[in-house]
């Protein structure tokens, strides 16, 4: 390995450089190539390497310039006090010269020989300066390029930007920002853990050796212990590696490596770790981890009165289920990241097993401690949920917590409702119209009478068939059964009812009982009236 950028010390750690180095100009190095090819300058490499990189201009007649480099520059002298050529070009590659130009006349007729042999010797790029090119001239050539490529750096960074923040608004962001640093740095772009475990990568795969050193220097900058460096760079053979610690305190690391290093790099992989610190943030405090599990505890089965003092709040309340509309399953960072855009950390997603994302939702208004909002009120804010690109959302009317377990149910049926019917999102709201008006106790006697025929699987799928217009396939997706099972059921049902399922009065008087607390031998729901769906 070659030696790194960064030193780091066998015990994994990188310490920043030394107090007295310069920092580097603001403006991108200019290839010495770029300054060769100016043709009205008429500098000629005469010795020495062909590449070098120039990060400044000085000009300089003293026997030994070292105390004066910073390191990178492209000297220029005409050789007034030059006695010894090869002490002086040692301590030009001492201080980090990037290239010397020698100027001929009128101290010299030509570049001394010595000074040739020496600059081939020590690798130092030498120029012959024409007497009729002032050194101000290649100055001002040098901070022409230098303006030339720091405005095509900013139009890169600027596209690059533009291209993360897309990215970063997409349904899987974490993914699709990875994709596209990998596609700006050309390599391959890595979000792994503290332990070196990948979470996320895009971009092509590394051979084992310099896959190996990636993930010993992002070791480096996993902020496990106090001092951490931010970052580190290193080398793996033809390979250049960087390593960047994403805030929020997680361990996690954004590691790249890539072919080859471009002006604009640090400041692309910049704007993706800001990016990606606040994707993959955990949106949340010790008081909202302590809600998060108390959303977990809930859906659990957890009794009301030990999950209310760990929300905080008395509602209103929404549960929102989730799955990605082109059936890929999402993990934590994604479902994180649905959380924040519907402003919730309340998320579950580790169940696994293809089961939907489940969120629950604070509506605005939801006091802590307090009471909660009318219900109106919190109609209205629940109508407010947005649907999401690239998701397809269930979501239940505005809850109190002690029937957070019901909307759950509530949810799912318009998660499912929404798939049928194919549109990005289903709420399940409360009833309004005549229904409103037969009091809710009268009602739900009438719907265990009536119902008291069905067992609990044919009354779900009468349910999903009446809302769902009568339809078999969409009631056989919403169900996730084959359409001739929905015919058998309803058949069934016609049958246990004695009832012609075709008939509108017998469909509207089956589905406002169906909307009715308990029925028969388990007909479950809430007094509500059919989910809208926004597509």
């Amino acid at each position: 390995m070659d030696e790194p950028s960064m030193p780091t010390p066998p015990a994994s750690t990188t310490h920043p450089p030394p107090l007295s180095s310069p920092p580097g100009p603001p403006t991108p190095p200019i290839p010495l190539a770029e300054l060769l090819a100016s043709k009205d300058l008429g500098l000629r490499r005469i010795a020495g390497p062909a590449e070098a990189e120039l990060l400044w201009v000085h000009t300089s007649e003293m026997a030994d310039p070292y105390p004066y480099l910073l390191g990178g520059e492209l000297l220029l002298s005409a050789g007034v006090l030059l006695t010894d050529p090869d002490h002086y070009v040692g301590r030009l590659v001492e201080a980090g010269a990037a290239a010397l130009g020698f100027g001929v006349r009128p101290v010299h007729e030509t570049v001394p020989g010595a000074l040739i042999e020496a600059c081939d010797r020590q690798g130092l790029p030498l120029l012959e300066v024409p007497p009729e090119t002032p050194f101000t001239a290649i100055a001002r050539a040098v901070w022409r390029l230098m303006a030339e490529a720091r405005h095509r750096e900013l139009r890169r960074v600027t596209r690059a930007q533009q291209a993360l923040a897309t990215a970063a608004a997409r349904p899987d962001p974490v993914p699709a920002v990875l994709h596209q640093l990998a596609t700006q740095l050309g390599g391959r772009a890595v979000l792994l853990t503290a332990r070196g475990e990948e979470v996320h990568a895009a971009g092509r795969r590394l051979p084992p050796e310099p896959a190996g050193a990636l993930t010993r220097l992002a070791r480096v900058v996993a902020r496990e212990r106090p001092g951490s460096p931010a970052s580190a760079t290193d080398t793996h053979g033809d390979t250049h590696l960087s390593a960047y610690a994403l805030g929020g305190g997680d361990g996690l690391v954004l590691a790249l490596a890539a072919g080859r290093r471009e002006s604009g790099d640090h400041t692309v992989a910049g704007i993706a770790v800001v990016l990606l610190s606040l994707l993959a943030a955990p949106h949340q405090g010790a008081d909202a981890a302590g809600r998060s599990a108390a959303l977990v505890r809930m859906l659990l089965g957890a009794a009301p009165a030990e999950v209310a003092p760990l929300l905080g709040a008395t509602g209103p309340w929404s549960v929102i289920h989730a799955r990605r509309t082109d059936g890929t399953p999402a993990d934590g960072l994604t479902a994180g990241a649905l959380g924040a855009s519907l402003g919730t950390a309340l998320v579950d997603a580790g169940r696994g097993g293809g089961e939907a994302v489940r969120l629950l939702l604070p509506l605005p208004g939801a006091a802590e401690g307090g009471a909660a909002r009318p219900l109106p009120e919190a109609e209205a804010e629940a109508d407010r949920i947005a649907p999401q690109p690239g998701w397809t959302l269930g979501a239940s009317a505005p809850t109190p917590i002690t029937a957070l377990d019901a909307a759950d149910s509530l949810a799912a049926r318009a998660l499912a409702h929404a798939q049928a019917t194919r549109a990005p999102l289903t709420v399940d709201a409360p009833v309004s119209g005549l229904a409103a008006l037969v009091p809710p106790e009268q009602a739900a006697a009438h719907a265990r009478a009536l119902l008291a025929p069905l067992t609990a699987p044919l009354a779900d799928t009468l349910r999903c068939w009446l809302s769902l217009h009568g339809s078999w396939d969409r009631t056989a997706v919403a169900l996730g059964v084959h359409r001739n099972t929905v015919r058998q059921r309803i058949g069934r049902c016609g049958e246990l009812l004695d009832a012609d399922l075709d008939d509108m009065d017998v469909r509207a008087e089956l589905w406002f009982a169906l909307r009715q607390g308990r029925g028969g031998r388990g007909v479950t729901d809430e007094f509500r009236r059919p989910p809208l769906s926004y597509g």
